[in-house]
């Protein structure tokens, strides 16, 4: 059988080692071949490959983002985008494909099932908001890179007595912001799932002054103030339709030292929490993921989406795994609050 691979949607930490997993265990345990596809769905709507094959795989397991490439392409937008890739599986001799992507990506997938296309699902994504698995690879990476930028921004927010402001990944969801908020000690978590309160957020931020330490504000991109309190960016659409978010931060820092007096500075991580080698966990997760892939693929399983559930790997209908998005509960933010201001 001769299997194509390709990534979508954001780089993160652990797809290289989704890949390696895959075409270590096809090649060696079951005589499969390997394609690469790269970019993401543009690959198989050009037909852009690359080798895939156990040289090509060595090494890869330590590094951030993806051998093969990503993009958005989103080939449902794309006149005849479907037959296309239809065409090129055929012309490189494809009998199935292996996506791994987030929620758009594996949208993709489940409809190009729907249409014909042998495919299996990889999650993906740092932002750990893909239903039917308890994690996906790279949010741990995720968390414990803006973990260490918000240590460090204790430090020089208490030097210089300012509210420091961190803004990290996480459009709908806010389990980046939650876990490392957290674990890093900060004084107010906002997340896309609970609009906030200004006047409360400034509250906090007096609070901690008045005990001689400097206030941290952890905010996820997607978290917004209640209805007409204050003014934010429009940003443009990607080609999922996904506004490009950006500028929390710097607005929550502008309307603190409006409403406080107190000096605010924000710091953006952006793709800092994408890059870099992957943790340990993510590194395992990722593998054992790759692993299941092929195993799926192998019998013949499609439509699936491999998945973690408590300790075990499991497949899942893509459909399942596209249906919603897995958001921050109330009662994990109220542990979270508890030690706000």
């Amino acid at each position: 059988m001769r299997i194509g691979v390709l990534t979508g949607g954001g780089d993160c930490p652990g797809l290289n080692a989704v890949i390696r997993a895959a075409v270590r265990k096809g090649t060696t345990v079951y005589g499969h071949e390997f394609i690469g596809f790269r970019d993401g769905w543009r690959g198989p709507l050009e037909g852009d490959t690359m080798p895939l094959d156990v040289q090509a795989v060595r090494g890869i397991l330590p590094r951030g983002g993806t051998i093969l490439g990503s993009s958005r392409t989103n080939p449902l937008k794309i006149e005849d985008g479907v037959e296309r890739i239809h065409t090129n599986l055929a012309n490189s001799g494809v009998d199935a494909l292996i996506a791994i992507g987030g929620e758009d990506t594996l949208g993709v997938a489940k409809k190009l099932f729907d249409r014909g296309v042998k495919v299996v699902g990889v999650p993906k994504t740092i932002d750990n908001d893909l239903g039917a698995t308890d994690y996906t690879f790279g949010f741990d990476t995720a968390v414990n890179i803006a973990m260490e930028a918000i240590d460090r921004l204790h430090t020089t927010a208490e030097s210089h007595h300012r509210a420091l402001i961190c803004e990290v990944m996480g459009r709908h969801a806010g389990w980046i912001a939650l876990h490392a908020g957290m674990a890093a000690g900060a004084n107010v978590i906002l997340i896309p799932e609970k609009p906030f309160d200004i006047d409360r957020v400034c509250a906090y931020v007096q609070s901690r002054f008045k005990t001689r330490y400097a206030p941290i504000i952890v905010v996820a991109e997607g978290a917004h103030p209640l209805e007409g309190q204050m003014a934010l960016q429009n940003g443009e659409l990607d080609a999922f339709g996904h506004v490009r978010l950006g500028g929390i931060g710097e607005s929550l820092a502008r309307e603190i030292e409006k409403r406080t007096g107190s000096e605010a500075r924000t710091t953006v991580l952006g793709h800092i929490q994408r890059g870099g080698t992957p943790t340990a966990f993510d590194r395992v997760l990722a593998t054992r993921f790759g692993l299941q892939a092929i195993d799926a693929v192998h019998a013949g399983d499609f439509g699936k989406m491999v998945a973690l559930q408590r300790t075990e790997i499991v497949r899942v209908g893509l459909d399942e795994a596209t249906r919603e998005l897995k958001t921050v509960p109330v009662s994990r933010y109220e542990e979270a609050e508890v030690f706000f201001g």
